[in-house]
């Protein structure tokens, strides 16, 4: 009796202790597989743009220059904010997925999941801070304003030498609102985009535009009939350094900032600028 109690314990204790080694097995087998997957980082990085405002942004038929397909879309996007966006997702070892909308819709894209940053020239305004947060700055410019050649405002210096003039910008940026710093002037309803303030202007419905330097160049490079003014520190617009500055748009307490940051340091200003003259001279002419 005792033999066959003993045959039986050793049975079972057996039975246990193969139990116990499987279930061990999948443990390390499962929990390997997931270290490799959090290593590896992957999945997709939805930038917001309009393509729409060179040479920051802009759509084309082809990938030429580094352009980058547009979700959901035949056609591809470039420009400055491109190059830096695929920057930034390698960086973060993502693929990267070009979003095009409007301006208007950008930030709601972004609070609502749509998209994962929005990468449009956006400047970090105190207002837009309120709903979002933003990296460092990626670029830094100045205000300028796009006139005709041969116009009576070409040879202007100040910004009040264009009292009288009819001026406008693009809607919700702080383009359009410095324009109230001219006396006398015209301000024009604001327009959705650049593009279509570059065929106003040719078309004499208005008498210039206020924008950052780099598309006064861009203008000026796409049509011999353009070109733009800038001034000197105190005969130009006042304002922050927040409105003529560019910075990567996230959500707020959003867990990338710091290492998009930290890859952002990591590209030189003399980068920058030599992306920034591709960018103007890449430009669709038609944009």
């Amino acid at each position: 009796m005792k033999r066959k109690w003993l045959l039986l314990m050793i049975s079972i204790m057996t039975v246990i202790v193969l139990a116990a080694c499987g279930t061990s097995d999948k443990k390390e087998e499962g929990s390997g597989d997931a270290g490799a997957d959090s290593e590896e980082g992957g999945g997709e990085f939805r930038i917001g743009m309009e393509a729409g405002y060179p040479p920051f942004n802009w759509t084309q038929q082809g990938d030429d220059n580094g352009a980058v397909k547009i979700a959901d879309n035949a056609e591809y996007a470039g420009g400055y904010d491109v190059q830096m966006a695929k920057k930034i997702a390698e960086g973060l070892g993502k693929e990267l997925v070009i979003v095009k909308m409007e301006w208007d819709g950008l930030v709601p894209a972004l609070q609502s999941n749509k998209i994962d940053a929005i990468i449009a020239g956006m400047s970090p305004t105190e207002e837009r801070k309120q709903t979002i947060d933003f990296t460092e700055n990626y670029y830094t410019s100045d205000f300028v304003i796009v006139v005709k050649k041969g116009s009576e405002f070409e040879t202007a210096t100040s910004i009040q030498d264009f009292s009288g003039a009819k001026i406008t910008s693009q809607l919700n940026t702080s383009n359009y609102n410095v324009i109230d710093q001219i006396e006398g002037v015209e301000k024009q309803t604001a327009m959705e985009n650049f593009p279509a303030m570059r065929v106003a202007l040719e078309a004499g419905k208005i008498d210039g535009y206020v924008a950052e330097r780099p598309e006064g160049i861009s203008a000026a490079a796409a049509n011999d009939k353009f070109t733009y003014v800038s001034f000197e520190e105190d005969k130009g617009f006042e304002t922050d350094l927040s409105n003529t500055s560019i910075a990567v748009g996230l959500r707020k307490e959003d867990a990338n900032l710091d290492k998009i940051n930290e890859i952002l340091q990591g590209i030189s200003e003399d980068e920058r600028q030599q992306i920034m003259e591709d960018a103007i001279k890449q430009q669709p002419a038609a944009q």
